[in-house]
């Protein structure tokens, strides 16, 4: 391989964990990193100390780029959105900064974010970028990204989830969702909900879903209750590692329905999280490299 490549293959995977972090969708990752690369051979790289810095730029103004243009397609989005979720390898979960940096609940934090604070927010506090970095990243001045990554900071701890999650936490709310969803047995799931649980479903409106967020433990419970016997078919669920945390895919009939994640505070469910759009769906075979 000639330098050009050689440095874009090097630093791929973390191309792509940027991208997607900043856009919450693999195919757009995907898409950012064609156009990284085609922005790359053309660069005289003898001119280029930091290959790696180099490349995180051009990344970044291209997912800025392309998150600005997703935020007007989000507003003819059918209901809910969630982003798209990835199978991930077994160690990420052991770099407990970057899987709940990918986590469904802090993707879903990240996306109250304006798109230049959430490119700032991701840069420096998951990829732990210098200011002057960043700020030749995002066509700001370094001063100006102190204030923004600051501001943005505050504004995800306040909404990031609170309490610590053991592992063994989440596989426990997971089996229970598991055994409501293959027996119709719901107590053990109820029980574990919290009085504030928000479900968020995302058909993409091209399969059924709630349109809307269902709001409040009584409620959540009444739409499983209702929604749950109506599966046909032979339901199956595997738990798996899904965006760097434990998670359900749920198959009928062997062909995978939709995945399923949680956000759990205080060792209780407060967001329930289910994805069916197809289209969100497609990866969900093959496990994506995402690194720091």
């Amino acid at each position: 391989m000639d330098s050009a490549t050689e440095a874009f293959v090097a630093h791929r995977n973390l191309l792509f964990t940027v991208a997607y972090e900043m856009l919450g969708s693999a195919a757009d990752a995907e898409d950012v990193l064609q156009e990284t690369w085609l922005r790359w051979v053309d660069v005289d790289h003898d001119t280029v100390r930091d290959h790696r810095a180099y490349l995180v730029r051009i990344t970044t103004r291209q997912a800025l780029t392309r998150l600005r243009t997703m935020g007007r397609r989000r507003e003819n989005y059918v209901g809910s959105w969630l982003p798209e979720p990835l199978l991930t390898t077994p160690d990420v979960a052991e770099d407990v900064e970057l899987a709940d940096s990918v986590s469904m609940a802090m993707m879903l934090v990240m996306e109250t974010l304006a798109p230049v604070e959430r490119a700032v927010f991701v840069l420096r506090e998951v990829f732990d970028l210098g200011y002057d970095e960043i700020a030749a990243a995002v066509d700001k001045t370094p001063a100006a990204v102190r204030q923004i990554a600051h501001r943005a900071r505050a504004h995800v701890a306040a909404r990031r989830p609170r309490g610590g999650v053991s592992s063994e936490q989440s596989r426990s709310a997971l089996a229970a969702f598991a055994r409501a969803v293959e027996t119709g047995d719901l107590q053990t799931l109820v029980d574990q909900l919290a009085p504030d649980v928000v479900l968020l479903a995302d058909g993409g409106g091209i399969v059924k879903a709630v349109v809307r967020p269902i709001a409040g433990a009584d409620k959540v419970a009444r739409l499983l209750a209702a929604g749950l016997p109506r599966l046909t078919g032979t339901v199956t669920t595997d738990l798996v590692q899904l965006n760097g945390g434990p998670a359900l895919i749920v198959r009928i009939d062997g062909v995978v329905d939709n995945v399923v994640a949680m956000r759990l505070d205080d060792g209780a469910i407060t967001g329930l999280y289910v994805v069916r759009n197809p289209e969100k769906l497609s990866r969900i075979g093959q496990e994506t490299a995402v690194t720091r």
